[in-house]
């Protein structure tokens, strides 16, 4: 099941002459933060980071009881902090479209506009739209391969559909399996399943799992199932984790 609980110190040796850059990925809470350093960063020196690492948006563990991501405009200084201050990094996110707040000084970029599109448009639209807020803020000279934004559809929890069977078992729970694949067989793909406040993946994981902690439960069943079958299985997650593979050269 990987080193859940414990520090990772991933080193990382390039050959010799070869280009390598850095990556911070702007995560929404531990759960991800947790999947970047136990599943990502280990695949992605493989591409040839140099370092790769992640970090709690907005400073989501002192984040109030009421819940929720940051404001965009929180975060959005995060990014641009990061982006003028080591010039030789790539950022990126790994956030939850669910989760997303839609109107008021909290907004994200047409995360409303995104809610009356056809799925496939849904975490693209965002995703184009925090591209450009953040290369309007940059200097002219900015390369906007430089931040490559990624909003998960729909949610986190979605991504554990990818293998019903896995997903049992690392939770220690194989008896719900037949519960969590009668969910996985509603959709051509683990990232359709929908967004409603009844039925989004978090609220079906939770009527099955009533017991259901997304820091311990999500982290274990991600690390049963695997970054190989997550990619295989969610499409939106496979076209950005290619991006970052081909990116690893770029500074």
């Amino acid at each position: 099941m990987g080193s859940f609980g414990k520090k990772t110190n991933w080193v990382a040796v390039p050959e010799e002459n070869s280009y390598v850059t850095r990556l911070l990925i702007h995560v929404e809470g531990e759960t991800e933060e947790t999947f970047v350093n136990e599943l990502l960063a280990p695949h992605l020196y493989q591409s040839g980071y140099l370092s790769v690492s992640a970090r709690l948006i907005g400073n989501s563990r002192q984040r109030d009881r009421r819940g929720g991501i940051r404001a965009w405009s929180s975060v959005r200084n995060d990014i641009l902090n990061h982006l003028r201050e080591d010039t030789g990094c790539l950022a990126t996110t790994l956030v939850d479209y669910y989760a997303l707040p839609q109107g008021g000084p909290r907004a994200w970029p047409d995360r409303q506009l995104a809610g009356r599109l056809p799925f496939a448009e849904k975490s693209v639209t965002v995703e184009k739209a925090l591209l450009a807020d953040i290369r309007s803020l940059m200097d002219a000279d900015f390369d906007s391969r430089r931040f490559l934004p990624f909003v998960m559809i729909h949610e986190f929890e979605g991504l554990l559909f990818s293998d019903c069977a896995s997903f049992g078992r690392g939770i220690g729970r194989p008896d719900l399996i037949p519960s969590l694949q009668a969910v996985r067989d509603q959709f051509n793909s683990p990232e359709e399943i929908n967004d409603s406040p009844e039925t989004a993946p978090s609220k079906r994981v939770r009527a099955i799992i009533p017991e259901y902690e997304k820091p311990l439960f999500g982290t274990l069943a991600a690390l049963e199932i695997g970054l190989d079958v997550i990619r295989a299985e969610c499409p939106h997650f496979r076209q950005w984790l290619e991006k970052l593979e081909s990116l690893a050269s770029l500074l």
